[in-house]
Order: C-alpha cells, then sequence, then structure tokens
C-alpha cells in the first residue's frame, strides 16, 4: 500500500493513528536521504546554532532525531536559507492534520499524481500543485 493511501485512511481519524505501513515507508524513504546536522547547517547559511534552532521551531525545516542528533534533508535547504516555499507547504499539511513525521515522509517520498516526489516538484517551482495534492490528502 502507498503511505499516501495510507494517510488518506487514517485522515478520517484526524490524523491520531498510525499504522505499520507508514513505519515501513519511513523506514524505507529516511536511509536514502542526505541528512544535514544543525551545526552544518549555521555553518552553511552563516548564522548562529540557536537561529537554525529557531528555523526548525518556526517550522522553516522539518528536522528528525537520527541516532540522537538533530538533522535536517539537504533537500530542504537552499544556497544560504531554507526552501523558501517549503514553511507554507508544511504549515498546510499540518493544519490538515499531518505529524510532522508524515509530513516529512509524504514530502520525500515519491508521489503518483506529481510524477516525482513533492520536495523535488517544490524545487522545481511547481509550488501550486503540490500544496493542491498535499491539501486534497486531507479529505
Amino acid at each position: 500500500m502507498r503511505l499516501a493511501q495510507c494517510l488518506k485512511r487514517f485522515r478520517v481519524a484526524r490524523g491520531r493513528a498510525r499504522c505499520a505501513t507508514c513505519e515501513i515507508f519511513e523506514r524505507v524513504v529516511q536511509p536514502d536521504v542526505v541528512w544535514v546536522t544543525v551545526p552544518e547547517i549555521a555553518e552553511r547559511f552563516e548564522v548562529k546554532l540557536s537561529q537554525v534552532h529557531r528555523l526548525i521551531e518556526e517550522r522553516s525545516l522539518l528536522a528528525s532525531r537520527i541516532d540522537g542528533v538533530v538533522k535536517v534533508p539537504e533537500l530542504f535547504l537552499g544556497e544560504t536559507e531554507p526552501l523558501r516555499e517549503l514553511r507554507g507547504t508544511v504549515l498546510l499539511l499540518l493544519d490538515a492534520g499531518f505529524s510532522e513525521a508524515e509530513a516529512m515522509t509524504w514530502l520525500l517520498e515519491d508521489e503518483p499524481s506529481l510524477g516525482t516526489s513533492p520536495i523535488l516538484a517544490l524545487r522545481a517551482g511547481r509550488k501550486s500543485e503540490v500544496r493542491r495534492v498535499g491539501q486534497a490528502l486531507a479529505f
């Protein structure tokens, strides 16, 4: 079963339930992703560590704790700042009932209706299309 179908099925439960399929997809998606630590992001953006933590708190970036270290997928980063289209998309997904883990998984996994992963579509300038698909998953 595709993750999108699984998430759509549990959307009725207001995002409170999680199934084994979601856990499997999280494990499948995460190893393929290049992860960057908070200090590496601070160095890349030439900002303080606290500013990177603030970006995560404000949901300009989504982060995951891997082996006890907070990391961010490199695809979420631009040259000197977080990908601009990411924050609005993340907020839309969270408002639609996704958890942060579900939102990150959905952004990184291939989405059949987009023909690619949503994060790659965002990077290609297809923000409206990605948000339309994300919003449709909430219903």
